[in-house]
């Protein structure tokens, strides 16, 4: 005979008590955890006070630069000012506006306008997350801000699309495939077709890249080497979509305004209060119009149509104001190649003797 022994407790549809207290408990605990997380981040910096500094005249364009000099690139002050205005010191000019703080910090996260920390990406290794109405970028670490850096993102007719991308692949000096003329250190490519990368660049202190976003030398450094690029098909030998460090754009850049943006109205380094998506791998794959690849690039898109239908799309949603019209994608080089072999030609053509 073979007796079966069944639980009374599992007859009567009761349930272990303290097995459920463990599991209430364990949750308490990893809650309490994580705010005990949140409030030390949130206050690891104190307030820092910022005034307005007009540029007025030539003696006192001249003494800024004086106390914040290009040549001392490495110093506390130069690096604040530059990220506070977003813009390279030698791009001021009198009649300029910008913003001081009252505090010189070392670490730049102190100047955040993003949180120092996320509750949205505390699962996730790596995210950068890219404010076009900032011109700033942030990268976060399971939820805690890693990195705040200044940047310059695409003009009206070549935008930074805001969405989901990923991060495919880097090169620490890329020369532009559309033009040689373009040296781009420290580049990491979030968008195989259209191009789309961070790199170093000039940085005048507004939206004027074509798509790209550029950054101060240092900070494109630090994100090439922290950033992890898409992972490979073995047997395709393709990059693996969406597989890199997740790439968020968050908004659109207000272009109706002619000079500066918002950051020079701040009044302090906890004045903004930035919406960030609570679930971040769910934001739509950013939208981008057929326009804006390479015509020899369009043939390796994914959902080809997408992309034809984005144009109208995105007008829809406001994203492209009505009177502007995109600029195609051109392959300079191309263009160039084309020019010196008709003058070739007609060089020649000119050179043979006349009949």
């Amino acid at each position: 005979m073979v007796f079966m022994y069944t639980d009374w407790r599992s007859r009567s549809g009761l349930v272990d008590e303290r097995t459920t207290q463990t599991a209430e408990q364990q949750s308490a605990s990893k809650e309490e955890r994580r705010q005990v997380r949140r409030d030390s981040l949130m206050s690891r910096f104190p307030r820092i006070g910022y005034r307005r500094v007009a540029m007025s005249s030539r003696a006192v364009l001249d003494s800024f630069r004086r106390a914040c000099s290009p040549l001392d690139s490495m110093s506390n002050a130069y690096k604040v000012m530059r990220l506070l205005n977003r813009k390279d010191i030698q791009y001021l000019r009198i009649g300029d506006t910008l913003v001081m703080p009252d505090t010189i910090v070392q670490d730049l996260r102190a100047y955040s306008i993003f949180p120092q920390y996320w509750a949205g990406g505390d699962t996730i290794p790596k995210v950068i997350l890219v404010s076009n109405v900032w011109q700033a970028y942030a990268c976060y670490e399971y939820g805690e801000l890693v990195r705040f850096a200044a940047c310059n993102t695409g003009e009206e007719r070549k935008p930074s699309f805001p969405g989901r991308y990923a991060v495919y692949w880097r090169q620490r000096l890329r020369i532009s495939s559309l033009n040689d003329e373009w040296k781009l250190p420290f580049t990491v490519n979030f968008h195989l077709q259209a191009g789309s990368a961070f790199h170093q660049f000039d940085m005048p202190g507004r939206p004027v890249s074509h798509s790209c976003i550029r950054q101060f030398i240092q900070d494109a450094e630090w994100l090439y080497r922290w950033v992890r690029v898409a992972r490979k098909d073995t047997i395709r030998h393709t990059y693996i979509p969406m597989s890199g460090t997740p790439v968020i754009i968050l908004d659109v850049f207000n272009f109706a305004r002619r000079r500066g943006g918002p950051w020079l109205e701040l009044t302090s380094n906890d004045a903004v209060d930035i919406e960030l998506p609570t679930d971040p791998m769910s934001v739509e794959e950013a939208l981008i119009p057929i326009s804006q690849v390479p015509k020899e690039s369009r043939g390796s898109l994914r959902n080809i149509k997408r992309y034809m239908t984005a144009d109208s799309v995105l007008r829809a949603r406001g994203v492209i104001r009505p009177q502007v019209r995109l600029l195609e994608s051109i392959n300079y080089n191309e263009r160039r190649a084309k020019k010196a072999a008709a003058k070739k030609a007609a060089e020649a053509k000119a050179a043979q003797p006349k009949k």
